[in-house]
C-alpha cells in the first residue's frame, strides 16, 4: 500500500502544473547583478553572455562589446554602489524595464534604465541600457 501511495504522489508531482512562474522582474534584477559582477571582475565573456541577440549583432564579439561598455557606460562598468529602483514588466513579462540607481566611483549619481527581453527559449537577455546623469536639482 505504501508503494502505491508513493507512486500516486510521484505521479501527482510529475504531472502537476507549476504553481508559480519565475518572476520576470526578479530574473531581470539577477541578470543585471550578474552582468555588473562580470564587469567588476573584467570578465568580458560572462558580461557578453547576458547580451540579447540584437546587441550581439551590433557587437559580434566579447572584446568589441566590452570596449564599448568601458567607453560609453562607465557607471555600469564599474559602479561605486547601486540599487534597484522602479521596475515594470509588460506583455506578460516579455519585456522588463528596470531602473538601477548608481553612484559612480567618482561620487556622481546616475540612473540606468535596462530593457530585458524574454527570448524564444524562455530565457531573458539584456537588450539595452540607457544611462541618465542625475542633476543636482533632481534631488530637491
Amino acid at each position: 500500500m505504501r508503494a502505491f501511495s508513493f507512486a500516486v504522489f510521484l505521479c501527482c508531482v510529475a504531472f502537476a502544473p507549476v504553481a508559480y512562474a519565475e518572476d520576470p522582474v526578479q530574473t531581470a534584477q539577477s541578470l543585471i547583478e550578474q552582468q555588473i559582477e562580470a564587469f567588476l571582475h573584467d570578465d568580458a565573456a560572462t558580461a557578453y553572455s547576458f547580451a540579447a541577440p540584437g546587441i550581439k549583432a551590433l557587437f559580434p564579439d566579447k572584446d568589441s562589446f566590452f570596449a564599448m561598455v568601458r567607453k560609453n557606460y562607465l557607471p555600469v562598468y564599474h559602479p561605486g554602489n547601486y540599487a534597484f529602483g522602479k521596475s515594470r514588466a509588460i506583455d506578460n513579462g516579455a519585456v522588463v524595464y528596470q531602473e538601477v540607481l548608481i553612484t559612480g566611483t567618482d561620487d556622481r549619481d546616475w540612473t540606468a534604465i535596462y530593457q530585458i527581453t524574454r527570448q524564444p527559449d524562455g530565457s531573458y537577455k539584456i537588450n539595452g541600457v540607457q544611462i541618465l546623469a542625475k542633476t543636482a536639482s533632481e534631488g530637491i
